[in-house]
C-alpha cells in the first residue's frame, strides 16, 4: 500500500479551482491562482492529483478521486472513489451510512444512497466508467498499513455482499465506492463531501470541472499545490 506522511495540522479552506479569463498573454505573466471558500470546519487538505483530494484533522483522513463523475456531467448517479482511516491515538470508530453525504453547488445536501436505490438506479454506466477512469486514491498516513473494504456498496456483477458500517483503526486504509442520486444530474462546480467522525466533520472539497479549467488546472497543477502548501504552511 501506498503511503503518506502524516503532516502538522492547521485550519484551512478547501479548494476550489477555476481557469480565469485572462488574455493569454496575461496569464502567461502571471502564476494561477486559487480561490479557498472556508469548510466552516477545521481541517487541513491536499491535491494528490487533477482529480484526487484529500482532507484531514486531529481525528480522521478522508481521500476521494472523482474523474468518473467529472465524466458525467448530466447523469443522475455520481460515484466517487474514497479512502478513509482514523489518525493518531483515536480510538476506534465505526462508520455508517448515515455519516456520509454531499453537498452540491446549488445548495444542496445530499444523503447517501440505498443499496436498492444503488442497484435499480441504472448505475452499471457510471460502475463501468469508474473501472476504466480512475486515479489512484492510494495515498494514506504511514501507520494506515492494513487494508480494508468500505463496503457499503458492492460492483453489481460481483458476489461480494454490501454492509453498512465499517470499523475504521488508525492501522487500517479502507477503500470503497460511494453513490449518489442527483436529481437533475451532475452540474459543474463545488462540490464537499461530508463525513461524520465520532467528534468532528471532515469536508472535502472537489470540484467538477470545465473542459477549460480541466486544461487550466491540468496545465499548473505544480504551481497550484506550491500555492497550496504555502497557504497552509504551519505558523512560527
Amino acid at each position: 500500500m501506498r503511503k503518506k506522511n502524516a503532516v502538522t495540522f492547521v485550519l484551512a479552506g478547501a479548494l476550489c479551482l477555476w481557469a480565469p479569463l485572462a488574455p493569454s498573454s496575461a496569464q502567461a505573466q502571471e502564476p494561477p491562482t486559487v480561490k479557498l471558500p472556508q469548510p466552516g470546519v477545521p481541517e487541513a487538505f491536499t491535491i494528490e492529483g487533477k482529480f484526487v483530494r484529500a482532507a484531514y484533522n486531529n481525528e480522521g483522513y478522508v481521500i476521494l478521486g472523482y474523474q468518473p463523475a467529472n465524466r458525467s456531467i448530466g447523469g443522475e448517479w455520481m460515484l466517487l472513489d474514497v479512502g478513509m482511516t482514523v489518525l493518531g491515538k483515536t480510538p476506534n470508530y465505526t462508520l455508517t451510512r448515515a455519516a456520509i453525504s454531499i453537498d452540491t453547488p446549488d445548495g444542496k445536501t445530499i444523503a447517501l444512497a440505498t443499496v436498492s436505490e444503488q442497484r435499480a438506479g441504472g448505475t452499471q454506466a457510471a460502475q463501468k466508467r469508474a473501472n476504466m477512469q480512475r486515479d489512484s486514491i492510494n495515498y494514506f498516513p504511514r501507520p494506515a498499513t492494513q487494508a480494508c473494504r468500505i463496503g457499503f456498496f458492492a460492483e453489481l456483477d460481483s458476489k461480494a455482499m454490501p454492509f453498512d458500517e465499517v470499523e475504521l483503526s488508525s492501522v487500517r486504509g479502507c477503500l470503497g465506492r460511494l453513490y449518489f442520486n442527483i436529481p437533475g444530474g451532475i452540474t459543474y462546480g463545488q462540490h464537499w463531501l461530508n463525513v461524520k467522525f465520532q467528534n468532528s466533520l471532515i469536508r472535502v472539497p472537489f470540484r467538477i470541472l470545465t473542459k477549460d479549467e480541466e486544461k487550466f488546472v491540468g496545465k499548473n497543477l505544480k504551481d497550484i499545490q506550491q500555492q497550496v502548501d504555502e497557504a497552509f504552511a504551519p505558523k512560527n
